[in-house]
């Protein structure tokens, strides 16, 4: 039996934990899902779920012993929850709750230091901010910020819509993307302030393409770059950032030169662990993958190809720690598919594996 036990071991090395939120509001689902994922074969497999509405976006504290969850609701129901979370086990334990203080919250982060939880709420047009007690326990909101304005589009952009808020590289500040305004605002951040860490006397805004609905982004690795994904566009926008300050370098689209659908929403967007590569997800008609290569020096894209997603609506991806695999929810269809990623060339391969899940919305690794 003594020569059993590497292998058995390097068996549950190659095992991490997948999160999956999703929308339960369709009927198809439950609240939250955890799968075992094999970093080697891409096989996924059923560990735990608790239920909970709409949780359509999770994140996991740096410790990795929280997850904090939206409640995806309006009529004044927003709510976010909060989560034990046992790697070992994958079972979640539901803290408590309180109010998201705005409609159909749809986003959430949590600081480096593992202090404040950021909630974006979409209808409500603000982002609210909630302390963390010992336990992991929410405390009551510490700031509610709201934005003002619209963009051209009045039947999207009627008002701000708040989507997501992301913390730049060194914490010291919050990207906020408002598809209802057109905008990017960068607010400096002091994770040491108790009552009121997002300061709003130096507000950086920059104002994207009109009507091009500004939805997620992320940074580059060294935070000299951040990319936006534009829902509406759709297509990337980059910016060089400086200490908060925004100055866009590149505008580029998402869709393939023989493209000739109509209906366009680009949601996603995420770069590889070696930052060579990015990714950004488009659904309505495309259905895809824009795949593009990272200049190192100027921190511009070359779009490389598309790659079909196995389904329809993918509103979230997450690319595996190690780099090799990529995995998308596909809301439409009711799954989630496994692509193999090729580290030199950034393409993806569909592999064949995936699982079955009413309406997944949301991947999250849980290293």
């Amino acid at each position: 039996m003594a020569f059993l036990i590497p292998v058995v071991i390097m068996a549950q090395e190659n095992v991490i934990n997948l999160l999956i939120g999703t929308y339960t509001d369709t009927g198809k689902s439950q609240g939250i899902y955890v799968y075992a994922f094999d970093t080697v074969s891409g096989k996924l497999t059923y560990r735990s779920e608790v239920p909970t509405d709409n949780p359509s976006f999770l994140t996991l504290s740096k410790d990795r012993k929280y997850v904090y969850s939206v409640n995806e609701l309006g009529e004044g129901n927003g709510r976010v929850s909060a989560f034990a979370y046992d790697s070992s086990t994958a079972k979640l334990r539901f803290l408590n709750q309180q109010a998201a203080l705005g409609d159909a919250p749809c986003h959430i982060t949590i600081d480096q230091e593992d202090k404040n939880v950021i909630v974006s709420n979409y209808n409500g047009g603000n982002f609210a901010v909630f302390g963390r007690e010992r336990d992991g326990r929410l405390t009551e909101k510490k700031q509610v910020v709201g934005h003002q304005g619209s963009g051209p589009d009045k039947s999207r952009q009627e008002k701000p819509h708040v989507h997501s808020a992301i913390f730049s590289p060194n914490g010291k500040f919050l990207l906020v993307q408002d598809l209802g305004t057109d905008q990017v605002s960068s607010y400096p951040y002091d994770v040491t302030a108790d009552e009121t860490p997002v300061s709003l006397a130096e507000v950086n805004r920059v104002t994207l393409t009109p009507g091009s609905g500004p939805r997620h982004a992320i940074f580059s690795k060294d935070g000299d770059y951040v990319y936006v994904v534009q829902e509406m566009k759709p297509a990337v926008t980059v910016f060089n950032c400086h200490e908060g300050q925004m100055q866009q370098v590149q505008e580029i689209t998402m869709l393939s030169e023989d493209f000739t659908g109509d209906d366009v929403g680009a949601a996603d967007i995420h770069i590889s662990p070696d930052g060579k590569f990015l990714y950004a997800s488009n659904r309505g008609d495309a259905n895809d993958i824009a795949i593009y290569k990272v200049d190192q020096k100027s921190g511009r894209l070359s779009l490389q190809d598309h790659q079909s997603v196995g389904g329809k609506g993918p509103r979230n991806f997450v690319i595996a720690p190690e780099g090799n695999f990529l995995l998308v929810a596909n809301q439409y269809t009711d799954n989630v598919t496994v692509f193999k990623r090729d580290f030199t060339t950034g393409l993806l391969e569909d592999t064949g594996i995936g699982v079955a899940i009413g309406a997944p919305v949301c991947l999250v690794f849980d290293r």
